[in-house]
């Protein structure tokens, strides 16, 4: 198990110093963010990025993420283009030493959560999802009374309107034909230059507003990892956005995709699942649904040795900054996360 940590660059409140100082930390998960989605990095930046985390003392490794274009879900005639670019990235970021690239393939919206500051009873603050309030919002209507979290960041009400349209005719099994056409084309890149690939799954893991999802459980990851298979092609395991969900058994699936040799990066969070959505709790078992020991067990147990960072903290102790990714809590997970793994490493 390789710790890491992500680090939005420069701009980033949490500096590389004081990731470093968190014990165990091996990694940083970073990546360019200055270029538009489906364009080149330059070398130049990549090697920015390099330098500034092993003058840190840490690893340049794990890329979260190469972002996928729209064009290239929706099979326009432009993907051609955008995925060559993507090989390209997937090239240029491995000769800077970065051995897994996180991605994911969710139409439109990477995350949908309907608060990032509610208040727990401790005061603390964290990310939510209620459906009810969800349920009042129409992103095709310009009267909705709710602007979800996210969404300002990437595109005006006009673009998403626009931009969710063009997905209102798509059905799930035209999703999975793009995917599969991107995987042929970027695994042999990854396969080339000793990357792997991992997909994130879809958080969370059901339609919202009729976008198809595909990435949502054990099914739907069986048949992800046969489109391409071979190891390269691997996934993500997010706790959060599956074990928000009590369909899916992230531990029986943290088993089975890490003795297959197919999970190459972990996001470890913890969730309380609720009748209306769920809510980022605490990293420890017991301030959420999932058995956080027992996921650990299950990658330890099938031979995991890829790379684990803590996801998305609470906001505590007064810091302020980017929801869900200050230091204070994350750095307490990372800790846990430690602790779980030597307890269990020592009684193996």
């Amino acid at each position: 198990m390789k710790l890491s940590f992500r680090w939005y660059g420069e701009e980033d409140k949490v500096s590389l110093k004081n990731i470093a100082q968190i014990p165990g930390m091996h990694s940083i998960v970073t990546a360019v963010y200055d270029v538009p989605v489906g364009e080149v990095w330059s070398r130049e930046s990549i090697a920015e990025l390099k330098r500034q985390v092993e003058q840190a003392g840490l690893h340049f490794e794990v890329i979260e993420s190469i972002p996928v274009h729209e064009d290239i879900k929706l099979g326009k005639g432009s993907r051609d283009r955008y995925i060559a670019n993507y090989c390209e990235n997937i090239k240029r970021v491995a000769e800077a030493g970065a051995r897994c690239i996180c991605y994911n393939f969710m139409p439109v919206l990477d995350w949908t959560r309907t608060q990032t500051d509610h208040v727990l009873p401790d005061g603390s603050t964290t990310l939510v999802y209620y459906k009810e309030q969800v349920e009042k919002v129409n992103p095709l209507e310009s009267d909705s009374d709710l602007t979800l979290p996210g969404w300002d960041a990437s595109y005006s009400r006009e673009e998403l309107k626009n931009i969710v349209a063009q997905y209102q005719s798509m059905t799930e099994e035209k999703l999975w034909e793009n995917l599969k056409y991107f995987l042929k084309r970027i695994i042999p890149a990854a396969v080339e230059y000793n990357v792997n690939m991992a997909i994130h799954e879809d958080d969370p893991c059901w339609s919202i507003f009729g976008l198809p999802r595909i990435i949502t459980d054990e099914n739907n990851l069986d048949r992800f990892l046969k489109l391409v298979d071979v190891p390269n092609n691997g996934i993500t395991l997010c706790t959060g956005s599956l074990g928000c969900s009590c369909k899916n058994n992230v531990v029986r699936m943290a088993a089975k995709y890490a003795a297959m040799g197919r999970i190459h990066f972990v996001h470890m969070r913890n969730v309380a699942v609720l009748p209306n959505g769920f809510e980022e709790r605490a990293h420890l078992s017991s301030c959420g649904s999932l058995d956080m020991y027992a996921i650990m067990k299950a990658l330890y147990d099938n031979g995991f040795q890829g790379y684990i960072r803590p996801d998305h903290g609470r906001m505590i102790w007064g810091e302020t900054g980017r929801p869900g990714y200050g230091l204070y809590d994350r750095a307490l997970g990372a800790t846990y996360l430690n602790g779980l793994w030597e307890a269990i490493e020592k009684n193996s």
